[in-house]
């Protein structure tokens, strides 16, 4: 008789009533053993109809549970989940999550046992089936090497080892209470910063397509800015945190955000500072022109006119939190504080 492991689904969220009953209701449906695995449901003081969804449900299924987290971040409400789970895998889960097969938990046990590994990364996708045109653009762009980080392996279809900072997802319980808890006082990039100690500690990981989800792509470039805006503001901590964490990747964004309006500026002291200006803007334009180009080739000239604004967005944004984030730390240690 097969035994398979217990695995504990943990559930961040915090307003999310249009998607939550699906998500739960593609974990219920996993081929896995019912008495083998749970899905905990951390909700962050939600004041839409997401608390009540989730009460339903639970009261249906003894496997469903819901804990409060009152500090309504999600590292927070990871860490809740962690310590209230049962198994001995922990497999985190967005409240906004599109999965299309029911394999994914057998997939999770399956990967973890043949590579002889205690964590899982995985393809973390933004295609799902009910994307309108800008989201669906919004997935292209972010699958590009333009719209997302050089280090990033999330949008990896090959089966590999990979570090798991970018994408680690699934762990045994023990490697969370060896490294240590997620850091609550970040807010977004709180499960890089647990990953990079992850693999500090010298934990590999395993991709594949078998554990792919799908996330649901922001519906409009004002909150495409204000998701890359809060990634930046987590870039910041993290490096501040560990210093050998900032890569290029993370510096390119910020160092055109701030620099570019700078230049514009000092191009009335001086021409000189115009040139740099030039010399800035127009291989970025024609970088972005290009890689928009590409895409659209691939995948319908109708998403030309959108991509170019999406990948200014994803850029400045990732930017423009990180410098907000820098100003607010460089104002707190002017002020006295170390």
């Amino acid at each position: 008789m097969e035994i398979l492991p217990r695995i504990s689904v943990v559930i961040p969220i915090r307003n999310e009533e249009r998607f939550i009953a699906q998500t739960i209701a593609y974990l219920q449906n996993q081929d896995y053993p019912p008495d083998r695995f749970e899905i905990i449901v951390v909700d962050g003081d939600s004041d839409d109809g997401t608390v009540g969804i989730v009460e339903q449900i639970a009261a249906a299924d003894s496997r469903v549970r819901l804990l409060h987290n009152p500090k309504r971040l999600s590292s927070a409400a990871r860490n809740a989940g962690a310590r209230e789970a049962t198994g001995e895998i922990v497999t985190y889960v967005d409240g906004h999550t599109y999965i299309d097969n029911d394999q994914l938990l057998r997939s999770v046990a399956a990967c973890m046992a043949e590579e002889g590994l205690d964590v899982l990364s995985r393809p973390q996708f933004l295609e799902t089936p009910e994307n309108n045109h800008f989201q669906r653009a919004v997935a292209l762009a972010r699958r590009s090497p333009v719209g997302h980080g050089l280090d990033s392996t999330i949008y990896t279809e090959r089966d590999l080892r990979v570090n798991p900072t970018s994408s680690g997802a699934s762990y045994k319980k023990t490697v969370i209470e060896t490294v240590g808890y997620f850091d609550e006082n970040f807010d977004a990039c709180e499960d890089v910063e647990f990953n990079f100690r992850v693999a500090q500690a010298g934990y590999e990981s395993f991709t594949s397509m078998r554990l792919a989800v799908y996330y649901y792509p922001r519906e409009s470039i004002g909150r495409l800015f204000h998701q890359m805006k809060r990634y930046g503001v987590g870039r910041l901590r993290l490096a501040r945190k560990h210093p050998g964490s900032l890569g290029l990747g993370t510096l390119i964004p910020f160092l055109f955000t701030a620099g570019v309006p700078i230049l514009a500026a000092l191009s009335f002291v001086h021409r000189w500072f115009f040139y740099l200006f030039l010399l800035a803007v127009v291989p970025y334009a024609l970088m972005i022109l290009l890689a928009s180009t590409a895409v659209a080739i691939k995948a319908g000239w109708g998403y030309l006119p959108q991509l170019p604004l999406i990948f200014v967005t994803i850029h400045t944004g990732l930017g423009w939190g990180f410098l907000v984030e820098l100003l607010r730390t460089l104002a707190w240690r002017g002020a006295g504080n170390s």
